[in-house]
């Protein structure tokens, strides 16, 4: 595994990939790896000739300084795991590699953008976009794998690689979760014993909820789910939307669509640590 800090040498090294036509993999993360993103790697090693792992914290998605200056750093650590599940370079640019210009393109593919993360988080999904456009023309890969987890990511990324016109096909991949039903997450690492403890109480009423659906109202059920977890000391639920699960527009019936998602955004702990998760409710 190669492991490139400079842009240039990177794509100097996928030159007769592409002529050859390979199949190319890129898997876009900020580090702090673990076993989610371990599946992501692991199943483009599987589907390509060559997996490239890009690991960068983007500040241009951040719109809490202290969330960036505190986001876990441990490129070691993530080297480490990426040669485990076989990847083949590993790209870990600078910012000023990264962003050699302030990047002033502004993306907004509403309703994605706007609403749940875009709404609570101004800008994010625009700084989303810069960066993952930018692996794009840098990597050119035949796949980009991203985790369910972050659902309405992949739902900007799709209509990302549809307004630029690129071949890149989108792979979703399943959340991995711990035994205890938490999602895994980089933020995970931040959680104190005590926030770790009562994290899995967010998963566990989104499944509750599941069963709850088939008799209650989308209200009734978005209150059932919100007053469960805000019932557990040191859980506070920032929103929770049911929604249509491509265009990410809030549903009022369970007939509105027949695909039906629920996300998630639980502040834990005294920090405190912002932890998202979603349930599917109905089934195309």
């Amino acid at each position: 595994m190669k492991v490139f800090r400079k842009i240039v040498d990177l794509q100097n090294e996928l030159f007769i990939a592409h002529k050859e036509g390979k199949q190319i993999g890129l898997v876009p993360t900020m580090g702090a790896l673990h076993k989610g993103h371990a599946s992501l790697v692991e199943r483009s090693v599987k589907e390509n000739d060559y997996t490239v792992v890009s690991v960068f914290v983007n500040p241009t998605q951040f719109n809490d300084k202290n969330d960036l200056k505190n986001y876990p750093r441990d490129l070691d650590a993530d080297c480490a795991l990426l040669e485990a599940c076989g990847a083949d370079y590993v790209l870990a640019p600078s910012v000023e590699e990264m962003y050699p210009t302030p990047d002033n393109r502004h993306f907004e593919f509403p309703p994605v953008t706007t609403v749940m993360e875009g709404a609570h988080r101004p800008g994010h999904f625009n700084g989303v976009c810069q960066v993952v456009s930018r692996l794009f023309y840098i990597v050119r890969p035949t796949r980009a794998y991203f985790g369910e987890k972050d659902w309405q990511q992949i739902a900007v990324i799709k209509q990302l690689v549809k307004f630029l016109g690129l071949g890149v096909q989108i792979v979703e991949c399943p959340i991995v979760r711990d035994e205890d039903g938490l999602a895994r997450s980089s933020r995970n690492t931040l959680l104190s014993k005590e926030e770790r403890a009562i994290a899995p109480q967010i998963y566990k009423a989104l499944k509750e909820s599941v069963d709850y659906s088939k008799t209650h109202t989308v209200k009734e059920t978005h209150d059932f789910v919100v007053n469960t977890i805000n019932a557990v000391d040191g859980l506070d639920v920032e929103y929770f939307s049911i929604v249509d699960g491509n265009m990410l527009i809030d549903v009022d019936s369970w007939d509105s669509t027949p695909y039906v998602v629920g996300c998630i955004t639980v502040y834990c702990g005294k920090t405190p640590i912002r932890l998202i998760d979603h349930i599917k409710y109905r089934e195309a």
